[in-house]
């Protein structure tokens, strides 16, 4: 019932800023494909660029909104609102809580990537998107929609969200397998960014795309981060109740 009542604030949230989130999903990504899609007429792995940028803009989209629609509302409830101490004194259980605030983030993050993909069926580019590209879809904006109530909770004041999306979000967005190839990383950095989850799921979505199946070893990296981070999450808010 918890997970239900987040989710229903997070619906009401949606419907009275639709237009408004819905454009901020819009923008950054159309000048993203504008620019670097229709810009660079190059080709990457003997194929169209536009067929490699697509479905890193959809990853890249699932981890901005969901980590948007977590960071900076739950800082400045906790903050400014002290919506987390009612939910202590609630009868509603914690653990109901935070799963909703994920589960609620992670579908603002599909959202986002739906609305690219809509955006760019006309682009005759052949890329395939089915059940296995909605799954990743989901397991990253759950990584980012996890990773971002993580950080909220440790937010000393509402300025510290857009300071993480600066430190993590935007240095993701450009290193992680979105706009080039890992392959033209040096040794060392090359190893280490892949194991970030912006270009585990960029890489699997890109595979699905022509064809492929997600990898079981970049499912599991995406789980991981998944149980590090709600682990975080849960200590801190029963640890909080506790005091």
């Amino acid at each position: 019932m918890g997970i239900i009542t987040v989710l229903w604030e997070k619906w009401t949230e949606f419907k009275r800023d639709f237009y408004k989130i819905t454009l901020a999903a819009m923008i950054s990504p159309l000048m993203y494909l504008l620019i670097f899609g229709l810009g660079i007429q190059t080709t990457s792995h003997g194929e169209p660029y536009m067929n490699f940028l697509i479905p890193g803009i959809v990853a890249m989209s699932t981890m901005t909104g969901s980590f948007s629609a977590v960071a900076q509302n739950m800082s400045v409830q906790r903050l400014y609102e002290k919506a987390l101490d009612q939910v202590m004194v609630s009868p509603t259980p914690l653990w109901q809580f935070v799963l909703g605030q994920i589960i609620g983030g992670c579908l603002r993050g599909m959202y986002a990537a739906g609305i690219i993909l809509l955006m760019t069926m006309p682009v005759r580019t052949g890329l395939i998107f089915n059940g296995w590209s909605f799954f990743i879809m989901f397991l990253n904006g759950t990584v980012f929609s996890t990773i971002a109530l993580a950080l909220s909770f440790f937010a000393k004041s509402y300025t510290d969200a857009p300071r993480y999306n600066a430190y993590i979000i935007v240095p993701m967005s450009f290193i992680c397998n979105i706009f080039f190839s890992l392959d033209q990383m040096p040794n060392g950095f090359r190893q280490v960014v892949s194991l970030l989850p912006l270009s585990q799921a960029s890489g699997m979505i890109r595979e699905i795309s022509v064809g492929g199946s997600p990898t079981l070893f970049g499912v599991v990296i995406l789980f991981v981060y998944i149980a590090v981070f709600l682990s975080i999450s849960v200590v801190f808010i029963y640890q909080k109740k506790n005091l």
